[in-house]
């Protein structure tokens, strides 16, 4: 007998930290960094407005003569990231994930943000799968 396929909300990072997309980038990277986070997702107005990445950081950090107290969250975050509710099946969002390359997805709930599902948790899945379903 085959279980059935869980939720996204059964393996995201809840509660996650967030950012407005007037903040500044330096602001970001200490958030990211004292948080040991890769992936923020980006606010303006109570709504999700991107996804900001360690990566989009790293990046910005290294051009020259660019100073990250000076550039905003807005201009450096991936625009209209992949979002998704909480009962959206792992197979479905993995799907999508592997599709575009996602890092990352955010879980949002009633327009607020509840969650963060990234590669890491995919890999959480797939290790339950061998462990648990495959034995």
């Amino acid at each position: 007998m085959s279980k059935p396929i869980p939720p996204v909300q059964k393996y995201m990072t809840t509660s996650p930290f967030t950012i407005e997309a007037d903040e500044k980038l330096a602001a970001a990277a200490n958030l990211m960094r004292e948080n040991r986070i890769r992936h923020l997702p980006v606010m303006r107005g109570g709504s999700v407005a991107g996804i900001l990445s360690a990566r989009d950081v790293a990046l910005i950090e290294t051009l020259k003569d660019v100073d990250p107290k000076a550039v905003s969250v807005e201009d450096a975050m991936t625009p209209s990231p992949y979002v998704v509710s909480p009962d959206t099946l792992v197979s479905e969002v993995a799907a999508e994930m592997a599709e575009h390359k996602y890092g990352a997805v955010i879980v949002a709930q009633n327009h607020k943000v509840v969650g963060v599902f990234t590669t890491v948790d995919v890999c959480r899945v797939l290790s339950e799968v061998f462990e648990t379903r495959l034995r």
